[in-house]
């Protein structure tokens, strides 16, 4: 069906309403991190005098920001990773029904997502085994959680032929090595997508480091934004800076991914 002249204006508006609606906040920010105190209290819409990178180095220096990126980038990208082991261990023999109950565990899987995340037992159990305060304890709690990967990757896993498990079986190709040289490969896109989705869940998340640990040198960015806050609450130029510090290594994430994060969004649909 030919679409019309006035739908295709009509879809142009809307797609260039919906970039203003995300791109004019972080242009604002940024503008906002290029002034001085005293050009931002004058006037805070106006455009910046100037370019003043050093904003971003003296946020950097007082927020102590390069301790809780370390730790952000430590906690995001192993629980990240074992997570996606974890959902592909779990997703394939689901998906192919080579254990008993698949479909009640999957429903089981899909229903456990809208319940109320139990902070109560996490908190007793972590406490007991003694990984209370401890990055171990906080990267194994990040990675019980698989989440929305699990059901993507199920519903790809279906996507993919049988014949592939037949003929690897008759070529004596072992189940690990099955998962990690063929499947893994035919998933990227799927992968992508569940890298971006769990690694936003975990370097976003604020709660869990509030609860789980109390010491200092242990906590993410996101924690030490809320820190740096309460100290430059009145010091708008120097927050928006580290805000953006926060936002900058998850923006060049997607970047890097984005490319195969719709095709594999639409592939966890198949078949789900």
């Amino acid at each position: 069906m030919k679409q019309s002249k006035w739908s295709r204006i009509v879809s142009y508006v809307i797609v260039l309403l919906m970039l203003a609606l995300y791109i004019f906040p972080l242009f604002y920010l940024f503008n906002v991190s290029m002034k001085t105190q005293t050009e931002y209290l004058i006037d805070p819409v106006a455009l910046a005098q100037g370019f003043r990178l050093e904003n971003f180095t003296e946020a950097w220096t007082r927020g102590n920001f390069s301790q809780y990126m370390w730790n952000s980038v430590l906690y995001t990208g192993l629980s990240t990773m074992l997570t996606l082991i974890l959902s592909i261990f779990a997703a394939f023999p689901l998906a192919r029904r080579y254990v008993k109950f698949s479909t009640f565990l999957y429903v089981f899987f899909l229903v456990s997502m809208y319940l109320p995340n139990p902070l109560i037992p996490q908190f007793s159990l972590i406490n007991s085994l003694g990984l209370y305060n401890t990055q171990t304890g906080y990267i194994l709690l990040k990675t019980t959680g698989t989440g929305i990967a699990f059901l993507m990757f199920v519903g790809y896993i279906k996507s993919v032929s049988r014949e592939l498990d037949e003929a690897a079986a008759m070529d004596g190709c072992g189940y690990t090595r099955y998962l990690f040289t063929i499947l893994v490969p035919l998933m990227k896109p799927i992968l992508a997508t569940g890298v971006i989705l769990t690694a936003i869940g975990v370097w976003n998340d604020i709660i869990g480091p509030t609860i789980y640990l109390s010491d200092p040198s242990y906590q993410p960015v996101t924690k030490g934004l809320f820190t740096f806050y309460g100290q430059y609450m009145n010091n708008w130029p120097l927050l928006a800076c580290g805000i953006l510090i926060v936002t900058l290594p998850l923006v060049v994430l997607y970047v890097v991914l984005q490319r195969f994060i719709v095709g594999g969004a639409m592939a966890g649909a198949v078949k789900s």
